[in-house]
């Protein structure tokens, strides 16, 4: 499965080099062209001698994860958060550096005073531990700026669940490249974007450069649906079908482009779920800004503890995006407009 490949693969903002090479070479059978810009997407077309409208996909390619910034005396390496991370999910975590295995460590609780365990670590109390007794021998394998990964297998979870890392956006990567896979009778684009975590730069710089006249964004969304969230505010539920978005933090999406993906999915008899909630954001809010704009809608995958060591989604969410996307794309230009 392209999927489990992905997601154990590694590729922080910046880093994305692994799950690029990977997809060039599933993809090769299949496209008219690959190229790689200067920074580091990977742009991949269809059709460019079809006339009409050009239409790109995206998906972010890098995950969060964290850089070495110094090495103590005592060999431990201390880190800063690549992407948004919270400290709380940190300790005692398996990592990967380089060829080296490490792990999360911070002072026992035995040896904390009452006031600091009624408090959440904070990322300067942390350290990783690669079993270094100096700093000396940490360097001979660690140098700074170097990447520590999470370190998760991606395996089945119940009935119809995965879990696994980076699901935000492997997930996203997974179903493009399905997509691409498949014939359409349109110039189609697919571009897997980097640094999205840290900015939305490699897609502010990929629809630059495509000038699509319409953008579709694939995309690993917050789900807060678990014990003790009210429903109000579980913005996604894994399992209800693709998450459709209004609105977030970098971008007002189109109400009639909207309203046409959700007349198309029931017409097609695909369930889906409006993304409740505002915050955070994806490559659509660079996307629609782009040149003089560009119609541009996210289509989102429902991931539960999402930017941690480890997710959780649901297979059939999958599917109905697929087919969603597969839909909407057969319908351009004739049953789908974005003018």
């Amino acid at each position: 499965m392209l999927l489990k490949t992905l997601s154990e693969l590694n590729g922080t903002s910046g880093d994305e080099k692994e799950i690029r090479r990977t997809l060039a070479t599933e993809l090769e059978p299949f496209v008219h062209s690959a190229s790689i810009d200067k920074m580091g997407n990977l742009i991949v077309q269809k059709n460019p001698q079809i006339s009409g409208p050009k239409v790109m996909i995206a998906a972010h390619m890098d995950e969060v994860a964290l850089m070495v910034t110094s090495i103590t005396s005592d060999g431990f390496l201390k880190f800063q958060p690549v992407g948004g991370i919270d400290p709380r999910i940190l300790l005692s975590k398996p990592l990967k550096i380089n060829a080296l295995m490490g792990v999360i460590g911070a002072k026992a609780i035995h040896l904390q005073k009452p006031k600091e365990r009624e408090q959440a670590l904070k990322i300067e109390q942390l350290y990783i531990d690669i079993g270094a007794k100096s700093k000396e021998e940490a360097e001979k394998h660690v140098k700074i700026g170097d990447y520590a990964y999470f370190f998760t297998e991606t395996e089945t979870l119940g009935q119809g669940y995965l879990k696994g890392k980076a699901f935000d956006d492997r997930v996203g990567c997974a179903i493009l490249a399905e997509l691409l896979r498949r014939d359409y009778s349109i110039n189609l684009v697919g571009a897997f974007t980097v640094q999205e975590e840290v900015g939305l730069r490699g897609a502010t710089v990929a629809a630059y450069h495509v000038q699509p006249d319409f953008a579709i964004v694939l995309e690993g969304t917050v789900s807060a649906h678990m014990m003790e969230v009210e429903e109000g505010e579980w913005v996604t539920e894994p399992g209800k079908g693709p998450a459709l978005s209004i609105m977030d933090s970098s971008t007002l999406y189109r109400p009639q482009l909207l309203r046409q993906v959700i007349d198309l999915a029931e017409k097609m008899g695909i369930p889906y779920q409006l993304r409740r909630g505002h915050s955070g954001g994806n490559d659509a809010g660079r996307i629609h800004l782009t040149r003089e704009g560009i119609p541009t809608i996210a289509i989102s995958i429902p991931c539960r503890y999402i930017h941690s060591t480890v997710s959780v989604l649901a297979e059939k969410d999958i599917e109905n995006a697929l087919g969603l996307v597969d839909g909407i794309l057969k319908a351009i230009p004739h049953e789908f407009s974005f003018h």
